[in-house]
């Protein structure tokens, strides 16, 4: 991949940096992983490679809590920011910033997606933030065409950044929805390092509003300490001060969950964090989350705030059971055809796709 065109408009990029081009990932990983701080490490290191699997995969959820049947684009690994509760710190081994050049076989598989009948959802920011990539690459510039050239799918960039200036003037056709992953501002400040502050995330996501793109948002994790519930009432009453909600396709709400070797790492890397220590229980999906009535109670407080303020705005749980449905929703999504139909109807509506 040394000699692609991506590869050498990227290397160009950072060639201040002096781009080395080695074989195999060997040498990368004995790098990361003969670091004190193999995380920090491998957030240091740009691994520009190939992708030999699948770019399309489906959202890695369980049968035990309801998905959304998301669709990641999986464009590359890792990312440049730091947040202690980031699974991705326990998910790759070793943990390496990677980014896949073979792009014209991602736009074949995607290609052959977006000619299936339906309605898909596609998003790139599962395994890495969809907007860091922005001072290297213009891939997302050029699926936002692709998507734009279509009416049966959305892609959706998820970011805890303000990196989008390359997303200005770009002919969209509302096809392509920028998502804002948001906290509250304790959090932010405590838990998220070198992201984005919660005023500049909104401004980001005002002024991609103003050039007509849809909007999203993820309140994941919501992480439960005293006066959270507050604090999260003021930000969503934050986020309506700047977004019409005719321009929000969905808003997402998952409490804090992790599997049980992240609370190791969270404890060597970010000793003055208390997240790992809330009222925790061994969910079906063996991974620790908070204690039930506790998830029903914010998400029934911040459910029923949003639907005060704007009632058409679809909001839903991120792998949630029935219960919490039923107790925090007041219903469940099967008696709405499902919540894969309920998120493809908000985007017919406010994407304009074509049902």
């Amino acid at each position: 991949m040394a000699h692609t065109p991506d590869a050498g408009a990227i290397a160009s990029r950072l060639s201040h940096l002096c781009p080395e081009i080695v074989d195999a990932a060997g040498p990368v990983y004995a790098a990361v992983n003969a670091a004190d701080d193999p995380i920090s490490r491998g957030k240091e290191i740009l691994y520009l490679t190939e992708n030999r699997g699948a770019f399309l995969k489906g959202c890695p959820g369980t049968r035990e809590y309801t998905c959304c049947d998301y669709q990641i684009l999986h464009i590359g690994t890792f990312c440049i920011m730091d947040c202690a509760y980031c699974i991705l710190q326990s998910y790759f081994h070793p943990p390496v910033l990677q980014y896949f050049l073979n792009q014209a076989d991602l736009f074949a598989e995607l290609d052959d997606r977006l000619d299936m009948p339906g309605i898909h959802r596609i998003g790139t920011g599962e395994f890495t933030d969809s907007l860091i990539w922005e001072i290297y690459s213009d891939l997302s510039t050029r699926l936002i065409y692709r998507f734009a050239q279509q009416d049966r799918a959305v892609l959706e960039l998820k970011t805890k950044t303000t990196a989008i200036e390359a997303l200005k003037g770009l002919d969209h056709g509302r096809k392509t929805i920028i998502a804002f992953s948001v906290n509250t501002e304790r959090v932010i400040r405590s838990e998220e390092r070198y992201t984005a502050s919660l005023h500049a995330r909104l401004a980001a996501a005002q002024r991609v509003q103003s050039r007509g793109y849809p909007i999203a948002f993820h309140f994941d994790p919501i992480i439960l300490y005293p006066g959270c519930h507050e604090e999260y009432e003021a930000v969503i009453q934050k986020i309506f001060s700047h977004i019409s909600p005719e321009n929000i396709v969905w808003i997402s709400m998952g409490a804090f969950r992790f599997m049980p070797a992240l609370k190791t790492i969270i404890e060597k890397r970010f000793p003055d964090s208390k997240i790992a220590y809330g009222e925790f229980i061994t969910g079906l999906d063996n991974k620790m989350r908070y204690f039930k009535p506790l998830r029903i109670e914010i998400f029934e407080k911040m459910a029923r705030q949003i639907k005060e303020i704007a009632p058409e705005v679809t909001a839903y749980l991120c792998m949630e059971d029935d219960e919490v449905w039923e107790k925090a929703f007041g219903f469940l999504p099967q008696s709405r055809g499902g919540l894969g139909a309920m998120l493809d109807r908000a985007a017919v509506r406010v994407c304009g796709l074509s049902p």
